[in-house]
């Protein structure tokens, strides 16, 4: 079949659509990519990237077609809504012509924003092209469960532009159980939903017990590990305050790896609260390396904003801390606390509870390296139950099946 996938993020970012196009791709699919130009997380263009492009690439043996955005700059707000609809732009006006000759499918990837789902209804509508829209992240809650946006009005008006692009849909495919109610309460049709979770890259296992460490050097003790996005829904303050509370324990060690929007926030507060220490932050590695990090930790941590719309998701971090046979510590509500308490994976306390956390990881701490590693066997026992590539790539197949134009 020939698949477009339209994505505002893609390679070099880092972002699960690109495993998926390789999933694709391996299933002898014909994958052309329509995205924008790379500037996530750090809001400038990545390097060998501006704009005078390149605008057309490969990844793998998918055609990538870019087209220019405004780059997220600092993260602020009015520099988020550019880079939001400066791609829906663009790729509205330019997508029909530069993505030349038919497709059998559309499937759009939408962690956030919503608008990618614009340029999608445009071509689908240009091209006659059945829409499979990968739901990530819930739009309008999403916006204010952050803070983004208070304003009922515009809120409002998002709702519209939401039920008007899911309407063009014909499969929309949700990554938790518990988006189900709230696209119902938008009007949409119950067979038109499928859950369909995030998996992890296949790169995410246990690497071998003798592979060399040849990252930066981490300190000696008892390490818990936070990898992805620093930013306002992860509620990295959570962690903080747990690393005060554990201050006494001085071979607890926080090691945060990734970057985002509240990196600079957080190195300031580690230095603020005297907690040098205890919590280091080591910056942002290329996907590959993250298994191997993965392996230099005792105990991995995730951790969610208390809000309901945060409580629906399940991040996508879980699955790779699974995949990796790793023990979990989360402070989160919902659909990943339960996750991790059903796989026996580790230990979830409710979001924003600095206390529980602090708990929770002295109870793993004081564990011996044999209970620890029950718990990640039995996290990745789990995950090849209900999040493995193979088996989702072939439900996959099966809906772009259906909706392949006769």
């Amino acid at each position: 079949m020939r698949v477009l996938v339209i994505s505002q993020y893609f390679w070099p970012e880092n972002f699960r659509i690109n495993d998926l196009v390789e999933g694709l791709l391996e299933r002898s699919h014909e994958v052309t990519v329509l995205t924008g130009l790379p500037n996530y997380p750090s809001g400038k263009l990545s390097p060998g990237f501006g704009f005078g492009g390149p605008y057309t690439n490969q990844f793998g043996g998918a055609t990538v077609i870019r087209v220019p955005l405004v780059p997220r700059g600092n993260g602020r707000a009015i520099r988020l809504v550019l880079n939001y609809f400066s791609f829906a732009f663009t790729a509205s006006l330019l997508g029909s012509w530069r993505c030349k000759g038919r497709y059998d499918a559309i499937l759009v990837f939408e962690p956030s924003p919503i608008t990618v789902g614009i340029p999608a209804r445009v071509i689908s509508w240009l091209k006659g092209v059945p829409i499979l829209f990968w739901v990530q992240d819930l739009w309008p809650e999403s916006l204010s469960a952050t803070g983004a946006v208070k304003s009922p009005r515009i809120l409002d008006a998002v709702a519209g532009l939401v039920r008007w692009i899911y309407r063009g849909c014909a499969k929309v495919l949700v990554q938790s159980e518990a988006f189900v109610q709230p696209l119902l309460d938008l009007g949409v049709n119950a067979d038109k939903i499928h859950y369909f979770p995030n998996s992890a890259e296949a790169i995410y296992q246990a690497p071998p017990a003798e592979e060399a460490w040849t990252a930066p050097p981490l300190p000696a003790g008892f390490r818990v590990m936070f990898a992805g996005n620093i930013g306002a829904a992860q509620s990295i303050e959570t962690l903080l305050a747990a690393a005060e509370i554990l201050r006494e324990h001085g071979d607890i060690h926080w090691i945060v790896v990734g970057d985002g929007r509240l990196a600079p926030w957080l190195r300031e507060e580690v230095a603020r609260r005297g907690l040098g220490a205890q919590v280091h932050l080591v910056g942002q590695f290329p996907l590959a390396a993250m298994p191997g990090w993965f392996a230099q930790a005792d105990l991995m941590f995730a951790s969610l904003r208390r809000d309901p719309v945060f409580a629906l998701t399940i991040p996508s971090k879980i699955q790779s801390y699974l995949a990796c046979a790793k023990p979990i510590v989360a402070a989160l509500d919902g659909e990943g606390a339960r996750v991790v308490k059903v796989s026996g994976a580790g230990v979830a306390v409710p979001a924003e509870d600095a206390q529980g956390l602090a708990e929770a990881v002295l109870k793993i701490y004081k564990m011996d390296a044999s209970g620890r590693k029950v718990l990640g066997d039995n996290g990745r026992k789990y995950y090849e139950k209900h999040f493995d590539r193979e088996k989702l790539l072939d439900k996959l197949d099966e809906w772009l099946s259906e909706v392949k134009k006769k």
